[in-house]
């Protein structure tokens, strides 16, 4: 079963926590795409992976609608996923396609929590995403580190 869980944002940029977790997620051998709904957003973001922590933190990532699309151990796009992911991170309000999250491993939502537009769409994603019976978390930066604030498991 799934894992979902929700990142309000309050004190790091998207870049940093993204960083951190796909970071995780390599550890873990999986394969991730990285959606959006901007691609100009994602370039940047792309710009900005490529530069974030030391050089021996590197995440090697393509922009979704090249040649080897299907071999990125991390793709970013705004599509559907190319690249046999078994996790899925989601920006800038993107949305997982209908039944998607039900088959992968994890899926992350991050949320900028200073832009209520974007608390609003994480409020629906969860009420929609927890109504089809998977497990969620909601994860808090508010206090200076992370802390899980809320679950919500099926049953």
């Amino acid at each position: 079963m799934p894992q979902l869980m929700f990142y309000h944002l309050t004190r790091s940029p998207v870049e940093q926590t993204a960083s951190l977790l796909l970071s995780r997620a390599r550890q873990a051998g999986w394969h991730v795409m990285l959606r959006g709904t901007s691609e100009g957003a994602l370039k940047t973001l792309d710009r900005k992976l490529w530069t974030a922590g030391p050089p021996e933190a590197f995440l090697a990532h393509g922009l979704q609608g090249g040649a080897q699309d299907a071999d990125q151990p991390i793709l970013l796009g705004t599509g559907p996923i190319a690249n046999a992911a078994r996790a899925l991170m989601l920006v800038d309000g993107a949305e997982p396609l209908p039944g998607e999250a039900a088959t992968l491993e994890r899926v992350w939502i991050l949320f900028n929590g200073a832009d209520e537009a974007a608390v609003a769409t994480a409020r629906v994603q969860w009420k929609a995403l927890t109504a089809e019976g998977l497990p969620a978390q909601y994860w808090s930066e508010e206090s200076g580190q992370w802390q899980k604030k809320a679950e919500s498991t099926p049953g």
